[in-house]
């Protein structure tokens, strides 16, 4: 599937998080949710991005926006993840990948030659009407958070 273009309706989905606790994107309509799809838990760049969600926290609890996370590994890997670096919002394990074939983040890529199926490091907002307000592609992790901070005022 493709990338969902901004103005469209975001793709249901239920997943569970790194406790076990299962999470629908309907239970979050009319407010802001932050869907940033990671390629895998605890390397550093995916650390990287984890933890400026978390510190920016306070801020998007502010503007009443919900912060979650996506990745393909399992819960328990989610829940080692949190565990170490004190992660507070849901990571939530996509392990059949099918939320992210929805959200179009599911790609080829290549690495050394070797071509192989990954998560493309994206981000969406979804604005409270439950479409897509803004869209990531190919994020860099510096200030990568912020920005998506100031989208959500700009809501």
């Amino acid at each position: 599937m493709s990338l969902i273009e901004p103005g469209t309706k975001a793709p249901a989905f239920t997943l569970k998080d790194q406790a076990g606790v299962s999470h629908r994107l309907s239970a979050y309509a009319g407010q802001p949710v932050v869907l940033y799809f990671y390629p895998k838990d605890d390397t550093s760049g995916c650390t990287k991005e984890a933890c400026a969600f978390e510190e920016r926290l306070p801020a998007f609890g502010k503007s009443k926006a919900i912060v979650l996370g996506v990745s393909i590994l399992d819960e328990k890997s989610k829940a080692k993840f949190a565990t170490k670096y004190s992660l507070t919002f849901p990571l939530l394990a996509d392990a059949d990948h099918a939320i992210a074939e929805k959200y179009g983040v599911w790609v080829e890529k290549s690495m050394y030659g070797r071509k192989f199926m990954a998560v493309a490091r994206t981000t969406y907002l979804i604005g409270s009407d439950g479409k897509v307000a803004k869209r990531w592609d190919k994020v860099k992790i510096d200030g990568h958070a912020d920005e998506v901070l100031a989208a959500i005022k700009a809501l």
